[in-house]
């Protein structure tokens, strides 16, 4: 199919170079980078990732302000 495109003067330069390079027409080039890009993303192998949560129930210690981040990691490095 014949179509017209609009493509940047640097980017057409390089797939010209690469072309010749190669010993093959443009058009070739060009449809082998567009099934390139098109072509499915490969699926990951094996059993898909799952996070497991570990929930502990608990209590907050006297003295300790949640909302006052400075003091809770102070709590939790033993300087306080």
């Amino acid at each position: 199919m014949r179509t017209t495109l609009d493509i940047d003067d640097r980017l057409l330069r390089a797939a010209k170079k690469r072309a010749v390079d190669d010993g093959e027409p443009l058009t070739r080039v060009i449809e082998r980078a567009l099934r390139v890009y098109l072509a499915p993303a490969p699926r990951a192998k094996g059993r898909p990732f799952r996070l497991h949560l570990v929930l502990k129930k608990g209590r907050v210690r006297s003295g300790v302000d949640l909302a006052d981040r400075d003091s809770l990691y102070e709590r939790m490095d033993g300087r306080s």
